[in-house]
């Protein structure tokens, strides 16, 4: 690095194979489109969640053009903006790529966000057992005490999956399930999507404009979502 230059410090995302890979994009859209660097691991699970949800694939060899087409696409399947110039600012990791960058403490990040994260992936980190390069980023992202934010998408979760985010809890981690809330007005379901990413980016420390923010006042969700008295007057 040149005397001057700005040392690159992304933001690791890990993608787990829980179902939600649409949380995932929104995050990297918001991300990109913010400008922040970003590291990017797919672990081998996701891969067919994804194309079980998208139809899409994720291959190491055409990671780019996959990205590409996984980012263009809305939770329900449409077009979503994105602009591929983003893509630039994006550097992937093979999942089984154990020696890579995001692996060292001394590799410079800013944090990690593990989205969506499975009860595998919650536990992996947990217990540290570093099985992959998922794994071993947030495991290296404690240790060097920066930001992680893990959004766990399952349901129920039983007592063990709930000690597991205590662990998680108590070793510094951000826990986000992923809960959408309807007080920001949506009228889709990349809304209800999007208010998950603005939760998980925000526990980052990540600006974003993803949904309406509660301004103290009731029924703000209903004028923006333009429903507020279309049902009538309630009986009794």
């Amino acid at each position: 690095m040149n005397a001057g230059e700005t040392q690159r410090a992304p933001w690791i995302v890990g993608v787990s194979g829980a179902s939600g890979t649409p949380y995932a994009a929104a995050v990297l859209r918001a991300l990109l489109d913010a400008g922040h660097d970003v590291d990017l691991v797919v672990s081998r699970a996701s891969r067919l969640t994804l194309l079980d949800e998208t139809g899409l694939p994720f291959r190491d060899a055409h990671w780019r053009e996959d990205l590409a087409a996984w980012l263009s696409l809305g939770a329900d399947g449409k077009p979503a903006p994105f602009d591929a110039g983003g893509l630039d600012l994006v550097r992937h990791w093979s999942a089984g790529d154990l020696a890579a960058g995001p692996s060292s403490g001394s590799y410079p990040a800013r944090g990690m966000i593990v989205v969506p994260a499975s009860t595998a992936a919650v536990a992996g980190i947990a217990l540290g057992l570093s099985k992959d390069l998922l794994q071993r980023a947030a495991s290296v992202t404690l240790k060097e005490r920066r930001p992680l934010v893990v959004s766990v998408r399952e349901a129920p979760l039983n007592g063990q999956t709930l000690r597991h985010l205590v662990t998680l809890d108590d070793l510094g981690a951000s826990v986000v399930p992923a809960s959408p809330g309807f007080y920001a007005g949506a009228t889709h379901i990349q809304d209800l999507v999007d208010f998950v990413a603005g939760r998980v980016l925000e526990s980052a420390g990540v600006g974003h404009r993803l949904y309406r923010r509660w301004e103290g006042e009731l029924g703000g969700g209903a004028r923006a979502a333009g429903t507020a008295g279309s049902s009538g007057p309630a009986d009794g």
